[in-house]
């Protein structure tokens, strides 16, 4: 059985580096820092590079454009890594907006106007925009106060959370309105509630009955004047 032919793959090549560090530096005089950003002078390329061979780090050139360029004596790798550590934070940092629509029709019910408004009110937590828009069908459009109305009540049940981007315009067979995000109110925590009182009042104790002694004695007393 014959096998199937694979080509050679050459040596991998390795991805270009975006700073020119130790010899690839042209300049002849550089201002120079160190890895805590301090500055150290403008001093001849030949010198920097013995600056940096003696702390066994790198001279990476990091502001090209300025005049004499700025170069950093540091390890490489760590300074690579810095500034990838930086770059994520930056993108964690940066929202995304993007805008959702929610579609109504101009009698729409109570639990389909909730449904929607609950979804709404979690794009526009999640910092997103949000367009609602009023369908009207056939002569549905003679009564465009139907959909002033449903989108105003839209308006204010997401009032505490939004505010209005763009007023209520008609597109066509549309009637639509833009909102925001604007977290206007803090979120209210609950307190808790004062615990009941558990101790619960003790029954009264009945008053032991006092023996009647006397008594008795006495009957007894009778009863033996009687056997007599």
């Amino acid at each position: 059985m014959r096998r199937p032919y694979i080509p050679p793959q050459g040596p991998r090549q390795e991805p270009q580096r975006k700073h020119k560090i130790n010899d690839e530096i042209s300049a002849p005089e550089l201002r120079v820092v160190d890895a805590q950003g301090a500055p150290m002078g403008v001093m001849a390329r030949r010198e920097a590079l013995r600056i940096a061979l003696e702390r066994e780090a790198d001279l990476v050139e990091i502001a090209p454009q300025a005049n004499p360029p700025v170069c950093k004596i540091i390890d490489y790798g760590k300074f690579i890594y810095e500034q990838t550590k930086r770059d994520k934070q930056q993108k964690k940092s940066q929202v995304t907006t993007t805008l959702k629509e929610v579609r109504f029709k101009a009698g729409t019910d109570t639990h389909d106007f909730d449904f929607k408004t609950r979804h709404a009110h979690e794009f526009l937590s999640e910092g997103h925009k949000v367009k609602a828009t009023v369908m009207f069908k056939g002569r549905e459009i003679l009564h465009r106060e139907l959909g002033e109305v449903l989108l105003q009540r839209f308006i204010d049940a997401l009032a505490e959370v939004s505010k209005v981007d763009q007023p209520m315009r008609m597109e066509g067979r549309f009637l639509g309105v833009m909102l925001a995000p604007d977290i206007k109110k803090p979120v209210k925590k609950k307190e808790p509630k004062p615990a009941s009182a558990t101790a619960q009042s003790k029954p009264a104790e009945k008053p032991a009955e006092k023996p009647a002694e006397n008594q008795k004695e006495e009957e007894e007393e009778d009863k033996q004047s009687v056997q007599e």
